[in-house]
């Protein structure tokens, strides 16, 4: 009988510790709702900014100028191609494709 008596008990404190679990739980719903009405919750997204690619240029070459000063060096200049150069490639690569089209049709 006394292992009976002390099982009631232990039931009645795990029913105690539930009711008092639930209320913090109905707390902490009720903080996340407000919150979720704020925009401070789950559901916010930040807008999204583009950024042309000139000034993302200016933003990586700063970033590695300031990179180059911490380590001591320079950056290296970007190799510029001349548009004549340009030129001699597009004419050279549209002789080559024209060549594997009249292979093609033989």
């Amino acid at each position: 009988m006394t292992n009976l008596k002390g099982l009631v008990s232990f039931v009645s404190q795990l029913r105690v510790a539930r009711t008092q679990l639930v209320d913090e739980l109905r707390h902490v719903d009720a903080a996340l709702a407000v919150l979720g009405k704020m925009n401070g919750g789950s559901s916010y997204t930040a807008p999204r900014h583009t950024m042309s690619a000139a000034a993302r240029r200016k933003i990586s070459l700063a970033q590695k100028a300031r990179w180059a000063k911490a380590k001591g060096s320079a950056p290296k200049p970007r190799r510029k191609m001349s548009a004549a150069g340009r030129a001699r490639i597009i004419a050279a690569q549209k002789a080559r494709w024209a060549k594997v089209r009249a292979a093609k049709k033989k």
